[in-house]
């Protein structure tokens, strides 16, 4: 039992982690910048972490600059106020997301511009062959170490492991939470204490300031994970971190 138990909140947070700090805060956003050789790396490793559930971070970059842009209108590619449910929502941000990735959709220039790509890499790792190897391997450690029946419930949460990150916070954290700043949006903090989504659900802060690479901070206990991690990263010399303007504590308090 201790070893799916432990499987899966590793491959949770591990799955988090890439798609937080490779896919939304560098290929998004460009909150830091890295050598193409990290670069390659980091695409690398995002697919290990992720295994079945990779996403490409030139689909992923385009259509959360396409969220930002278009954020709770009907052109956002996803957003609670113009879907019915859940699962509409998610499969109308599957549809956008692939056509983006297998180029099928023209979208603006503004939208692509420095957005990491590989595509041999990603046609790689987006393949089914690819998919279906990463659930074979998920089947196995199940199958020897799952003592108990309950424990294969935890199994299709795995395969749809990045599809659920994307679900809390694009669903939740529009609908519930708290509000440091007014924005034309409906994003909310979805945690005040983020041990959940490593800073992610900090959704409001991050809608007003897209481009920070710490979406905690704003109070005290807004305490970021992923950003204690990309500090130690700025610090060894993997990444650069950009220089933004921090916000004070005294401008939440006027906004509140």
């Amino acid at each position: 039992m201790a070893v799916i138990i432990t499987f899966f909140i590793a491959h949770w947070y591990l799955s988090l982690f890439f798609q937080t700090f490779f896919l939304h805060r560098y290929a998004s956003h460009k909150a830091f910048t890295m050598s193409k050789t990290w670069e390659k790396v980091f695409f690398v490793l995002t697919w290990i972490f992720q295994g079945s559930n990779y996403l490409s971070a030139y689909g992923y970059g385009i259509m959360h600059r396409m969220h930002h842009a278009y954020a709770d209108t009907p052109n956002d590619p996803h957003s609670p106020k113009y879907d019915e449910s859940l699962f509409k929502m998610m499969w109308k941000t599957k549809t956008i997301y692939s056509a983006i990735t297998s180029k099928k959709m023209k979208v603006d220039d503004r939208f692509t511009k420095d957005v990491p790509e590989w595509t041999a890499f990603d046609t790689f790792a987006r393949s089914w062959v690819s998919r279906v190897l990463w659930g074979a391997v998920y089947v196995a450690i199940y199958w020897q170490f799952a003592t108990v029946w309950w424990l294969w419930l935890l199994l299709p949460l795995q395969f749809l492991m990045s599809p659920i990150h994307g679900a809390i916070i694009n669903w939740f954290a529009h609908k519930y939470g708290y509000r440091n700043f007014e924005v034309g949006d409906t994003s909310r903090n979805f945690l005040p204490v983020d041990f959940l989504m490593m800073g992610e659900s900090y959704h409001n802060n991050h809608h007003k300031h897209g481009s920070r690479a710490n979406f905690g901070g704003f109070r005290w206990h807004e305490i970021d994970p992923t950003y204690q991690v990309i500090k130690l990263l700025n610090a060894v010399g993997i990444i650069k971190l950009a220089k933004h303007k921090e916000v004070q504590l005294a401008e939440v308090k006027k906004a509140a």
